[in-house]
Order: structure tokens, then sequence, then C-alpha cells
């Protein structure tokens, strides 16, 4: 009976995400500084491309590439959350609180930088590589503190310093760094969906398309790692190979985040843990597809709060989901300390 519920409930969380994605595409494409009503909306969409009028420019050019962004990214953000959270056993680790996504934020402002001196654009595979090395780079350093250091707290103090060094290093080279030339970074650094052309977007969604089926293919790998590397091992598990598929993954997907769009807050810590409380199950073959709605929703939603709230003006993406997402880690820190009080 409680396995019928448990389906039940999912098969039901799954349909109501998937109309929350569908009312959310619907509202940030048809909203804008250009409203553009629904039928007009889908008589565009299904012609398969611009057709010159200003409102299929619009919709092609502009606000389709940018939802899709948000999707593809926010769903990623959240599936490399929870990849982090089973790795360090930690609730609140992510990509941005544990710092990792500043130390691809600084490789990638280096490459942006000091790659403009000598091309006139970055190539997009070169912002790729250094957002991954980045990742990788933080991730080392957390894993080797995470090494010394027992408490989930003073971990979580570390990859806050550490994304905090990350960030200053950045700044400083972007004070000194031409304007001319770098314009458009200090509006990266902050996070946005805009401006993404279709070619980055079809590389990004094959590279995240590819790290979430193998992420979900570990599905019942990271069942038995959360009881324990013991019980993992007589499962038949190769915990060292499993571990570093966590790691790989996770900032395979984190790297196509910063790459792309820039660090964005929160996401990866908060989404997860409402995934799970939608579900009310851990259960990581549904956490993990849930995680990549409920991130890709939650993201279209954040993206269309940061266009329209103060239209003209523009807030930064990481503003709005900070606002959303950083009450919820309070909430778990809050929480995990009375657990332990009561304990």
């Amino acid at each position: 009976m409680t396995k019928k519920l448990t389906a039940l409930r999912a098969g039901l969380v799954f349909v109501l995400l998937t109309l929350a994605l569908i009312v959310l595409l619907v509202l940030n494409v048809n909203i804008g500084s250009q409203p553009i009503s629904p039928l007009e909306v889908l008589r565009i969409v299904l012609s398969g491309g611009p057709d010159g009028s200003p409102e299929s420019v619009i919709i092609w050019k502009i606000r389709m590439p940018r939802l899709l962004t948000a999707l593809v990214l926010g769903g990623a953000l959240s599936v490399s959350g929870f990849l982090l959270q089973t790795f360090f056993r930690n609730p609140i680790a992510g990509p941005y609180v544990l710092g990792i996504s500043s130390g691809a934020k600084l490789l990638v402002g280096l490459v942006m930088i000091y790659g403009l001196r000598f091309f006139p654009s970055v190539p997009f595979w070169a912002q790729m590589a250094a957002a991954f090395a980045g990742s990788m780079l933080v991730t080392a350093l957390v894993l080797l503190f995470s090494q010394r250091v027992r408490s989930m707290t003073t971990l979580l103090v570390v990859g806050i310093m550490i994304g905090s060094v990350c960030n200053a290093i950045t700044d400083f080279f972007v004070t000194f760094a031409d304007d001319a030339k770098v314009a458009n970074l200090h509006e990266w650094t902050l996070g946005k969906f805009g401006a993404v052309k279709w070619d980055d977007l079809n590389v990004i969604s094959l590279v995240v398309l590819v790290a979430f089926a193998l992420s979900f293919l570990l599905s019942k790998p990271i069942s038995a790692y959360r009881l324990g590397e013991n019980y993992a091992r007589s499962m038949g598990v190769n915990v060292k190979l499993f571990r570093v598929a966590l790691i790989g993954l996770s900032s395979v997907l984190s790297a196509c985040v910063t790459a792309l769009s820039g660090p964005i807050s929160f996401v990866g810590v908060a989404v997860p843990h409402m995934t799970k409380l939608f579900f009310g199950t851990s259960r990581p073959s549904l956490i993990i597809p849930g995680s990549f709605l409920l991130g890709g929703a939650f993201c279209m939603g954040c993206d269309l709060i940061a266009r329209t709230a103060f239209a003209p003006t523009e807030l930064a993406i990481s503003t709005v989901t900070a606002v959303f997402g950083a009450p919820v880690v309070i909430a778990l820190m809050i929480s995990r300390q009375r657990r332990r009080t009561d304990g």
C-alpha cells in the first residue's frame, strides 16, 4: 500500500512539475517589453523559425533561447547540487555554497580578460574548459579540507572562504583589465541567462543531457552509498570509481552553468531539498529527474521576475535566486541544529 501511495504521489508531482514548466514557458514567451498574444506565439513557434516579423525575431532570437537556457542550466545546477550533497554527505553542499562556482568564475574570468588581448572573441570551448578546471581545482581544495574537518558547519565556512578568495582574485584582475575589452565581464559575473547564442546552447544542452543520463544511471549506487561505504561495497559498488564519477559529473554540470551564464547562487542547495519535500522521499531515481525539472522551473520563474519586476531595469539572476534559495539553506541549518540539540 505504501509503495502504491509513493508511486501515486511521485506521478502527481511529475505531472505538476510538467504543468508548471508549460505555464512558465508560456509566461516567459508572452511577457516582456513587447507583449505578444498566446495565439501569435503559437503561430510563430509552429512556423519553426523566424519569419521576418518583429514578434518572430523577439521570440526566436531573444526569449526562446533565454528561457531554454534557464530550463537547462537550472536543471543542471540542481542535479549538480544533489550529487555534491551525496558525495559530502552534507545537506548544505552545493556548487555555489562550497565555492566551486567561484573557482569556475575565476578561471573563466581570466580566460575572458587575457584571451581578448590576443583574439577578437574567446571561443566557447575555452570558457567551458576553464570553468571545468576551476570547478575541479576548488573541489580538490574542499576535498582536502574535508579529510581534516569533520564538522559540516566548519566545512561550509571553509567553502565560503574559498569562494570569497576566488571572488577577490577575480575582482582584482577585473579592476586592472581593459574596460573596452571586457565590458560584459562584470555583467556575466553577476549571472544572466540572456544574450545566449543558439550554437552555445545546443552544445551545453548536449553535455548536460549526457551528464544527466549518467547521473540517473548512478541512482542505485547512490542509494547504496547513502547507507555507508561498506554497504555499497557489499552491493558490488566500486566506491573509489563511484566517488570520482560523482565529483566529475557534478563539476561538469556546474561548469556548464558558469561558462554560459556565470555563477548562479543557492539553486544547487535549495532545489534538491525542495524536491525531496515534494516527493516525500529521497530515492535518487525520483530526486534526480525531479530536481532537474524543479530546478528548470525555479530558474525560469526567477528569470521572469529578474527581467520584469523592475522593468526596464533588469536584476541579476543570482539576486533573485538568493532571495528564494537562501531561506531554504537557513532553514536547513536551523533544522539540523535542532536535531542535534534534541539528540
